[in-house]
């Protein structure tokens, strides 16, 4: 058998693989690469999903828009619909709703009428703000 060839190193490094073995080095990194994308992934869902868990303490359409907001920054990689829907969480809308309703109501008692048949109820939580409303009356 003939000798190396001169040129070759007498110590090969450890991740070069002599012919038939495992290569260990294509392992870790495979490994890596698949753990580095799961991981990636999993922080990118829980920060686009940040806003939309910000607004759940918010009024039920403020959640909507906000949730509306995220899916379409998903799905069109726009992202001044997550900036949107960031701002639109983190400011509290004021409820308007509620008090036009309850004046609606006293406006109604007042001329003497009944509210009409197709009249939503008061406020956007319905029986607390109409059981509210008896309490005052």
């Amino acid at each position: 058998m003939s000798s190396p060839l001169p040129v070759t190193p007498d110590h090969l490094p450890f991740f070069i693989t002599a012919p038939g073995e495992t290569d260990i080095l294509l392992g870790v990194a495979t490994v890596t690469l698949i753990g580095a994308v799961l991981v990636g992934g999993v922080l990118f869902l829980a920060l686009h999903s940040l806003p939309e868990r910000m607004a759940h303490k918010a009024q039920k359409l403020q959640m909507e828009i906000v949730a509306v907001l995220c899916l379409l920054a998903l799905f069109t990689h726009i992202h001044l619909f997550w900036v949107a829907a960031l701002l639109l969480a983190f400011i509290d809308l004021p409820d308007f709703g509620t008090p036009l309703t309850r004046i609606a109501r006293g406006v109604e008692r007042l001329a003497g009428t009944s509210p009409p048949a197709d009249a939503p109820a008061p406020g956007l939580h319905g029986e607390r703000h109409s059981a509210e409303s008896r309490n005052h009356a």
